[in-house]
C-alpha cells in the first residue's frame, strides 16, 4: 500500500473521530508526526482525550496546528500577549513562525508565561490563534543559538517541505518480507577513541548511529569508513547523533556535502552545541592550511535537517525504527540511543558517551529502559588500570595544584573541551573561591568556552536539579561570577600572558589547537607554571605525549618548527572526566534495567575494548564481544 493510501486511511480515522467543530482543514505528515491544522483547535485543547484516543487507533504521534486563517495579525498579537502575560514575566522578545503557526515568547520567568497548570499559554492561544512556544531567556547571551534560531526562522518554508518529505520516508508502508534480523555494520570507533560511527540496518531501514572524526589522527585514520559496501546514502533513512563531541559528530555535514538530505536526530542542545564546534573545527584546519572536509554552508544546511527529541520522547525514525534519547551525564544534551526495532521484536542501547556518577552539572546516566536485548557500550576507561578517584578527591587535587602553583608566582594551563569539563571546571572553582578552599586569583576563558557556557544557561533544563536550584530558586549563578573573565582577542590573550598569576581555561581539551597551544608556548618553560590535564588524550596528540613526560616538544610558530623544553609542572587529574571509569561501567551494566543478553564493546583503545568485554563476560556471564572497524555483525 503507498504512502498516500495511509494518509488516506489515516484521514478517515480523524473524521470518524474528531469533532465536526474542530474545523479540520488539512491532515499531513510532517516528519515523524501526523499533523492536524484546524480552525478552531481550542475544541481538541479543551479536551485531550480526542488525540490521546486517535493517536492510539492510528498508532502515530499527532500535533494540532492553527490554521492559518486563524492566526492574529502579528503587531495585534504582540500587544494581546502582552496584556494576557504578567508583567514580571519579563517578556525579552516574541516572533512569530507563520509555516508552524507558532508564537516563539523568550521571557526572563517562563513559568509565568506558561502559568499553573498551563493556564496562561491556553490564554494566550484562545485570544491569538498562535501556538505559544515559551523559552528562558539565557542569562549569557550565545550568539550561536540566535544564528540556529534566525537559520531556523528563515528557512521555515524550506523545513516545512523536508518535513513533509521525512514523514512521507518514515510512514512508508513496510514491504512484505519473510521473518525479520538486525544488522550493525561498523563504521568508526571501535577498538579506537575517534570518529564514532555505525550503521543499523533492517530489512526495512537503515540508520546511521553518530558520524564522528578523529582529529588527532592524520587523514586516513580520521573519518568514518563510509565508503563501506553496504553503505548507501541515498538509502539511508535517517542520522542519530548522541552528542556533540567531534569524535561523534564531526563528519556529519559532509554527508549533506554528498547529497543526503534525511532528518537527523539529538537534543536541541546537541544540536545548538553542534554548531559551534563545526565551525570551530573548519577555523582550526583552516589555520592549518589544510583542505577542508565540507564547505561551511553545509553546517548551515544540516540545522534545517535536524529533527531535536527531549529525553524519554518516543519518536519513529524509519517503519520498523523507533527512537528514545535518554540522558548520558556527559555533556549537556549528551544522550544514550535506544532503538525498538521491528515493532518491538528487538531493542538496542547505545551508550555514547557515558558518566554514570552524579557531577555539579548532571544526573547519572539513565540505566531503566522499557526493554533491552543489548546493549553497546563505550570502554574509554576500561582497562583494570582506568579506576578515578573520586570527584571530590579529584577537586580537592585541582584546589591543591593550583594554591601551589599560584603561591610560587606562576599560571596555571587547563586545556579543555569547551563544553562539558570547562563548565565543570567553572562551577567547582567559583564554590571554592566563595568558600575560601581556593586562593583568589583572576580566571581567564579562552575559546569557544564562553559561548558553550551561554549554550548551558540557554537549557538549564538539561542541568542536575541542585545546580538549577541554585540559580533559579537561590538567586546564585555560578557561570556569571565575577572571578571569570572572557578573552576577547589575540591582544587580551598577550596581557594573560604577561600578566601576573592566573588560572586559564583555554581550548583545545587534547592541545590538538587552538588557544591552549599559545598559552603552552608561553608558559612550557618557565618551572613556576603548571599545567592540568583533566580529559581524556588520545594516542598521538599532543596532550598524551606531554603526559607521558616528553620533556621537549615541536610546536610551529609563525611557520617554522621550533623546540620548547618542557619545565612547566605537569599534572592529570582523573576525577574530572566526563567518561565513567571501570567500576563505573561495570556498575552501571549491574544497574541496568532490564538486563541484556548481549554486550559490544566500542569507544576505547583496542587493549582496553578487549579487557573490557572479557571482565563483562566473567562477571555477568553475558554474551559480549568486542568488534573491529568495519566488521558487520547481526543481533537479531
Amino acid at each position: 500500500m503507498p504512502v498516500e493510501d495511509s494518509l488516506t486511511e489515516i484521514k478517515k480515522s480523524v473524521k470518524d473521530n474528531v469533532p465536526p467543530t474542530a474545523m479540520i482543514t488539512k491532515v499531513d505528515f510532517e516528519g515523524p508526526e501526523v499533523v492536524l491544522y484546524s480552525k478552531n483547535p481550542s475544541v481538541l485543547a479543551a479536551n485531550g482525550d480526542i488525540v490521546k484516543e486517535l493517536a492510539r487507533i492510528i498508532r502515530k504521534r499527532i500535533v494540532v496546528r492553527p490554521d492559518a486563517s486563524v492566526l492574529m495579525n502579528p503587531d495585534d498579537a504582540i500587544v494581546k500577549i502582552k496584556e494576557v502575560v504578567p508583567e514580571d514575566a519579563g517578556i525579552t522578545d516574541i516572533t512569530f513562525d507563520p509555516t508552524f503557526g507558532e508564537a516563539l515568547i523568550e521571557a526572563v520567568k517562563p513559568g509565568l508565561v506558561i502559568g499553573k497548570s498551563g493556564k496562561t499559554l491556553s490564554e494566550i492561544k484562545l485570544a491569538v490563534g498562535w501556538t505559544p512556544k515559551v523559552r528562558r531567556y539565557p542569562p549569557i547571551t550565545s550568539q550561536i543559538v540566535k544564528s540556529v534560531r534566525q537559520i531556523l526562522l528563515k528557512k521555515t518554508d524550506e523545513r516545512k517541505e523536508i518535513l513533509r518529505k521525512v514523514g512521507r520516508r518514515i510512514h512508508r508502508v513496510p514491504m512484505q518480507r519473510s521473518g525479520f534480523w538486525t544488522r550493525v555494520s561498523i563504521m568508526g570507533g571501535f577498538r579506537e577513541v575517534g570518529r564514532m560511527s555505525m550503521y543499523l540496518h533492517t530489512p526495512e531501514s537503515r540508520v546511521l548511529v553518530d558520524c564522528g572524526i578523529n582529529v588527532a589522527a592524520s587523514e586516513e585514520n580520521a573519518f568514518p569508513y563510509l565508503n563501506i559496501p553496504e553503505f548507501n546514502i541515498q538509502e539511508l533513512d535517517s542520522v542519530v547523533i548522541t552528542h556533540a563531541h567531534l569524535d561523534h559528530c564531526g563528519f556529519l555535514p559532509y554527508l549533506y556535502y554528498m547529497g543526503y538530505e534525511g532528518p537527523t536526530y539529538c537534543t536541541p542542545p546537541t544540536r545548538d552545541l553542534m554548531f559551534l564546534l563545526h565551525w570551530d573545527y573548519l577555523d582550526v584546519v583552516e589555520r592549518e592550511g589544510k583542505n577542508l572536509p565540507y564547505p561551511r554552508k553545509f553546517i548551515k544546511k544540516l540545522i534545517q535537517y535536524i529533527i531535536p527529541l527531549e529525553y524519554g520522547e518516543v519518536t519513529d525514525i524509519a517503519p520498523d525504527v523507533r527512537l528514545t534519547l535518554h540522558n548520558a551525564g556527559h555533556i549537556l544534551g549528551s544522550s544514550i540511543a535506544h532503538f525498538h526495532l521491528g515493532d518491538g521484536l528487538y531493542n538496542l542501547a547505545y551508550t555514547g558517551d557515558l558518566k554514570f556518577e552524579r557531577s555539579r552539572l548532571f544526573a547519572p546516566a539513565n540505566f531503566r529502559f522499557p526493554r533491552l536485548e543489548t546493549l553497546i557500550t563505550e570502554s574509554t576507561y576500561g582497562s583494570t588500570k582506568d579506576i578515578q578517584p573520586s570527584r571530590k578527591t579529584a577537586e580537592q587535587e585541582i584546589v591543591r595544584i593550583i594554591n601551589d602553583t599560584i603561591n610560587r608566582g606562576g599560571k596555571v594551563l587547563v586545556p579543555v573541551f569547551a563544553v562539558g569539563r570547562a563548565q565543570e571546571l567553572m562551577v567547582a572553582i567559583e564554590d571554592f573561591m566563595r568558600q575560601g578552599a581556593l586562593v583568589e586569583t583572576p580566571t581567564f576563558l579562552d575559546g569557544m568556552i564562553w559561548e558553550a557556557t551561554g549554550i548551558h544557561t540557554t537549557y538549564p533544563e538539561y542541568l542536575n536539579r541542585e545546580l538549577r536550584d541554585q540559580i533559579f530558586h537561590k538567586g546564585h549563578n555560578p557561570f556569571l561570577s565575577e572571578t571569570f573573565n572572557r578573552v576577547t582577542g589575540s591582544g587580551m590573550r598577550q596581557e594573560v600572558i604577561d600578566g601576573e598569576p592566573c588560572i586559564v581555561l583555554a581550548t583545545s581539551g587534547m592541545l590538538s589547537g587552538g588557544p591552549a597551544i599559545e598559552y603552552l608556548k608561553n608558559f612550557a618553560e618557565d618551572e613556576r607554571n603548571s599545567i592540568i590535564f583533566v580529559g581524556y588524550q588520545s594516542e598521538g596528540s599532543m596532550g598524551r605525549r606531554i603526559q607521558k613526560g616528553w620533556k621537549e616538544i615541536t610546536m610551529s610558530e609563525n611557520g617554522k618548527t621550533k623546540v620548547y623544553n618542557m619545565n612547566m609542572h605537569v599534572h592529570t587529574v582523573e576525577g574530572f572526566s566526563g567518561h565513567s571509569d571501570r567500576n563505573q561501567i561495570i556498575n552501571y551494566i549491574r544497574r541496568l534495567n532490564p538486563k541484556p543478553e548481549r554486550l559490544i564493546t566500542c569507544h576505547g583503545e583496542e587493549s582496553k575494548c578487549v579487557e573490557l568485554a572479557s571482565s563483562i563476560y566473567k562477571i555477568f556471564k553475558s554474551e559480549t564481544r568486542a568488534p573491529h572497524n568495519l566488521e558487520v555483525f547481526r543481533v537479531k
